[in-house]
């Protein structure tokens, strides 16, 4: 399975699809999607996941935006901390 990764700055891009349904892609790809049920925009991304009901669509393209947003990298370890990771258990001494 491959991911397809853009690049940040390549913003979203919005088409509706129906009366109720508006469609996002990023670089010609489906990225998610916003439909309105009658009392709440639902957002999902581009996997189906929910990433809830909003009051406004406006509100539910922002949810849609930050879920597709690049993470930023975890920390490095510190280097101490990283070489006591590396490094072999010692035996205990009797």
């Amino acid at each position: 399975m491959s991911t397809t990764t853009f690049p940040p700055s390549d913003p979203l891009t919005w088409k509706q699809a129906d009366t109720d349904v508006h469609v996002a892609t990023r670089g010609g790809e489906f990225a998610g999607f916003v439909e309105f049920d009658g009392t709440a925009h639902v957002a999902r991304d581009q996997r189906g996941d929910d990433l809830g009901s909003f009051e406004s669509l406006d509100a539910a393209r922002d949810a849609l935006e930050s879920a597709n947003a690049p993470r930023s990298r975890p920390r490095n370890l510190t280097s101490p901390f990283r070489r006591a990771l590396r490094s072999r258990p010692r035996r205990a001494r009797a």
